[in-house]
């Protein structure tokens, strides 16, 4: 069995689905590595990784929210694809078994943070942020 681990900031809001009677939350994770070039050139690479959550916890889809630092982990499939420009490339897939939200609000783009929702779902569920969380 193969396991990947991926640690990073969702690239997108989960989205709940339900496929012949199963829940999935679908969500995308990047990890951007920065590092120096051969030539000493800041150099960076963002790695994206589209995920799929079937659970029944599907709770916790309020919490994923673009911009969020996130753990997941899973098993990872690569598909081979032909993009709209006609480059080749290959897609990173997960099958989630566990994601961990880590913290760290989403940023707006003008830099100001915005609000996860998360006081808003727990207010809206007659709970206190930090007690009885889904996950």
């Amino acid at each position: 069995m193969i396991k990947l681990q991926i640690v990073g900031n969702l690239g997108r809001d989960g989205v709940v689905r339900e496929v012949n009677g199963k829940n999935v939350i679908n969500f995308s994770v990047a990890h951007t590595e920065r590092f120096r070039d051969a030539s000493g050139n800041q150099q960076e690479r963002t790695t994206w990784v589209d995920c799929s959550y079937w659970t029944d916890r599907i709770a916790v889809a309020p919490y994923l929210k673009k911009g969020t630092l996130v753990y997941a982990e899973g098993t990872p499939t690569a598909e081979a694809y032909t993009g709209r420009d006609g480059n080749n490339g290959v897609a990173l897939r997960l099958r989630v078994s566990n994601v961990q939200l880590l913290g760290g609000a989403p940023r707006a783009e003008n830099g100001s943070v915005e609000s996860t929702g998360t006081q808003e779902y727990a207010s809206q569920n007659g709970a206190e942020v930090g007690d009885d969380l889904p996950f």
